[in-house]
This record gives structure tokens, C-alpha cells and sequence, in this order.
């Protein structure tokens, strides 16, 4: 290569920064996780682990209810906030990952078709796609599985109505705890491939290297809003428990 004639390297136009996002100064990390998404996780499977933990204990019956409420209440906040949040939580960002694995898929079918076109595939997407498929179905099995508890607590259908919901909702319990493992064995391959903490986001908000941030905004006011609010529900279930 001609140096004399090689463009130097230099910052990138105005425009360009822009459109990307500020760039994350040495050693501190792109920020890719906003703190409600933060702390809706967090709060997600604190709730979830101890609705679960509570579950077979009629002593603890009223704590694993209060538990389950929390997080059906948890998931409103997930849609709405799929729906109005920032384009990375968004529920049709989601939708288009899923699809993306669906098309994966077909790649994979057609590269083992015989006789057939050969296509390349690319196996390092998969544990993307794998990822937002299994938080796509953690997601959705939370709606029936809080329904069924409570046609469970309330005994809907009588003796015969309590057993099957009650069945159901062991059901889609076990289903989501199995979504769960697969979630974190997902996280703990990804970060063992790349060799990165990729947990440590959830935590700090943060990922390591340097880059355009994936979120503008922290928005710390609407994660201790959101925690407030789940602590008040809290309180006032245990107000109405103590009368």
C-alpha cells in the first residue's frame, strides 16, 4: 500500500457521531442496558425465584401469591415499555430477532438439504437467536401462567376446575424455569465464546470496549420509580395480611 496516498485515520464527520451515538471514553464501557430495564430484570426473577421457592409451601401461600401478582405486574411494565421505551426493548425489535431466527433456521435446513443449493451459515448468530427466542417465550408464558395461578388461588370451576388449573399452573411454572436455565446457559456460553462478562451489563449497564453507547439515556428516574412502585404494592398486600 502507498502510505503517501492511504487517507489518515481521523475522527468521524459530525454526522456520523451523531447518528451513532456518543462514543464511550476509554475504560468505562458502552452503555447498552438503561437502568428501568435494570431493575425490571432484577426485580423479574427476584419475584419469579421466590414465587417459585414458595410455591409448595401452603405457609408460604399467600407469599407466593403476592409474588406471582408482582410479577404479572412486572411483565404490564415489559409491554409498555416495549411499546414506548428505547428502539433496543422495543416489541418489534424482538419480533424481527425471532423472525431472524426462523430465517437462520431455513439456512440451516437447506445447507443440510442434499442435492440443493449449499448456502453458508452462520453459526455464530445462533446463540443471538436462541437468546431472544427463549426471553420471547419466558415473556409470553408468564400471562397464562399467572392466569392459571388465579383461577388456582380463587378456585374457579370448583373442585374439579381447581385441579385442572392447578395442573396448568404447575405446568407453565416448570415451563418457565426451564426458559430460565436455558437463558442463562445461553449467557454463560455467550460470555465463555467472547470471553466477556455479558451478565455484568445487567448489573452495571455497561459493556466493555469502546463504541457507540445502544442507549442515549440512563433514565435512573424511572427505575426507582418503577421499584417504589412495586415496594408500595408490596407494603400494602402486607397492611392488608397484619388486619
Amino acid at each position: 500500500m502507498n502510505t503517501l496516498t492511504s487517507p489518515r485515520p481521523g475522527p468521524a464527520p459530525a454526522h456520523e457521531a451523531q447518528a451513532n451515538g456518543p462514543t464511550a471514553p476509554p475504560g468505562r464501557g458502552r452503555l447498552v442496558n438503561d437502568a428501568p430495564m435494570r431493575m425490571f430484570h432484577w426485580l423479574f426473577a427476584l419475584s419469579f425465584v421466590g414465587a417459585y421457592l414458595s410455591a409448595d409451601s401452603e405457609h408460604w401461600r399467600l407469599v407466593h401469591v403476592v409474588l406471582g401478582y408482582t410479577v404479572a405486574g412486572l411483565l404490564a411494565f415489559r409491554v409498555v415499555y416495549g411499546l414506548v421505551g428505547p428502539r433496543p426493548y422495543r416489541l418489534s425489535t424482538m419480533g424481527r430477532k425471532v423472525s431472524g431466527a426462523w430465517a437462520w433456521l431455513q439456512t440451516v435446513r437447506a445447507a443440510w438439504t442434499p442435492g440443493g443449493a449449499q448456502p453458508t451459515v452462520a453459526w455464530r448468530q445462533a446463540p443471538v437467536f436462541l437468546m431472544a427466542v427463549s426471553l420471547v417465550a419466558l415473556l409470553a408464558v408468564v400471562l397464562p401462567l399467572t392466569l392459571t395461578g388465579y383461577g388456582t388461588f380463587h378456585e374457579w370451576g370448583g373442585d374439579w376446575g381447581g385441579e385442572v388449573f392447578e395442573s396448568l399452573h404447575e405446568f407453565f411454572g416448570n415451563t418457565a424455569l426451564s426458559l430460565v436455565g436455558v437463558h442463562l446457559a445461553l449467557l454463560a456460553g455467550q460470555s465463555f465464546w467472547r470471553q466477556k462478562n455479558l451478565a455484568l451489563p445487567m448489573l452495571t449497564g455497561r459493556l466493555e470496549g469502546r463504541g457507540p453507547d445502544l442507549i442515549a439515556h440512563n433514565r435512573v428516574w424511572l427505575a426507582v420509580l418503577l421499584l417504589l412502585c412495586v415496594l408500595a404494592y408490596l407494603g400494602w398486600e402486607l397492611v392488608i395480611a397484619w388486619r
